[in-house]
């Protein structure tokens, strides 16, 4: 009996009988086509499935960019995709060198959890881009020109994000200058086994429009040699029937337990034990950005 639907042939199924006694009547015959017309479109589906997830994991691919290497600071990131949806989503991260020499760093997450969402974050992922490079001033002021538009040249209602500028000479020392639009906090590492979410700089989401006159804040830090800054989505924090401090404080243990293994290691590891405590069902990927300074 062929497998398939109307469009197209996809196999066959052959069923034997090696009693002679018992030959093939016409009700067996029509179990058999029954059976064909039930299989076809499953396997039809399943290969269209196939094909849509391929191609979203190759979008996927091509929206997270590849890290740059800048001088003796250590660069990791992670994306996990969530359990059901697309394979795709709105979170997004990039890190890349500016003109005057700064590092740029910024995770976002723009509202959706498939295909519309990622394409939305393409779309300010390439003005950021843009705007980070022209633009030398402070962070704000930038997450500022970027709101500015939005609702005009791209599909996403609201986003979320921080973006941060690290500043420091080569051989240190280095001081992120940072806003957040919406987002949850970075947690930094330091050594001696301290762990602190940098709570600073926090402004309104993308989509808000602030007033004339209204402006988002900007934060700085001096960091000390050995410093570990951890920017996140909020797929690492948010757990259905828990609160938010209770999974900010969850990142925050496992971080400190992970935080003297290496920096590829220590992404993997959270992003492991986190992501196990989310429902199979979940539609929220996670992003997972990681920075850290050289001891000396």
């Amino acid at each position: 009996m062929p497998l398939g639907t109307g469009r197209q042939v996809t196999g066959a199924l052959t069923l034997v009988r090696t009693d002679p006694a018992r030959p093939c009547d016409t009700g067996d015959l029509d179990v058999a086509s029954n059976i064909g017309r039930r299989v076809g479109p499953v396997i039809d589906n399943a290969r269209r499935f196939g094909r849509r997830r391929e191609v979203a994991e190759a979008m996927q691919r091509n929206l997270l960019p590849a890290l740059p290497e800048h001088g003796r600071i250590q660069l990791a990131a992670r994306y996990q995709p969530a359990p059901a949806g697309s394979q795709v989503g709105g979170d997004c991260y990039d890190a890349f060198p500016l003109r005057d020499g700064a590092l740029f760093l910024v995770i976002g997450d723009v509202v959706g959890h498939d295909l519309t969402a990622a394409a939305g974050m393409a779309q300010l992922h390439g003005i950021l881009r843009s705007l980070a490079w022209d633009r030398t001033g402070p962070t704000g002021a930038v997450v500022d020109r970027l709101d500015d538009p939005m609702h005009a040249i791209t599909t996403v209602p609201m986003a979320t994000l921080v973006l941060a500028r690290l500043e420091g000479p080569g051989t240190g020392p280095w001081t992120p200058r940072w806003t957040s639009a919406g987002h949850p906090p970075p947690l930094l590492l330091t050594p001696g086994g301290n762990a602190q979410y940098l709570e600073a700089g926090q402004g309104l989401i993308l989509g808000t429009h602030l007033g004339v006159g209204s402006h988002r804040p900007s934060a700085a830090r001096a960091l000390p040699p050995g410093s570990t800054l951890l920017p996140y989505t909020d797929g690492l924090i948010e757990a259905p029937g828990s609160d938010l401090d209770s999974g900010l404080g969850r990142l925050r243990r496992h971080a400190l337990a992970l935080a003297h293994e290496p920096l590829h290691t220590l992404c993997d590891q959270l992003c492991d034990q986190l992501s196990a405590r989310m429902p199979l069902g979940s539609t929220d990927d996670i992003a997972l950005l990681a920075l850290r300074l050289p001891v000396r």
